[in-house]
């Protein structure tokens, strides 16, 4: 049996299994927000369910901070199309968060 958990590190919540990193969801924080801009899992470790044990508890954890969640990211962006537990605290993408975005990088 594996471990897995996910932990919030910086502007990012990192999937562990075993203890080794399997997968980052990244996001930054603005006006109230956190904003989702990308989601990755190793390749070893895709297949296994992982990118929605680490998206659902990332999303939690970000409403549980009391902070809306936008979904920039097409990985966040599908799993709030599937599970509509998250709708009363996720705002669309605007133009201006992609300036926003944009600028941070």
């Amino acid at each position: 049996m594996t471990d897995t958990e996910v932990l919030r590190k910086d502007n990012r919540y990192e999937l562990r299994v075993d203890g080794k990193l399997a997968g980052l969801a990244a996001f930054l924080d603005r006006d109230g927000q956190r904003v989702f801009h990308h989601t990755e899992v190793n390749n070893a470790y895709r297949g296994q369910g992982l990118s929605t044990v680490l998206i659902e508890q990332a999303l939690a954890d970000t409403e549980a901070a009391g902070l809306r969640i936008v979904a920039v990211c097409p990985a966040v962006a599908a799993y709030l199309g599937k599970h509509d537990c998250f709708a009363d605290v996720t705002d669309p993408v605007s133009d201006e968060i992609m300036k926003w975005l944009e600028a941070k990088f």
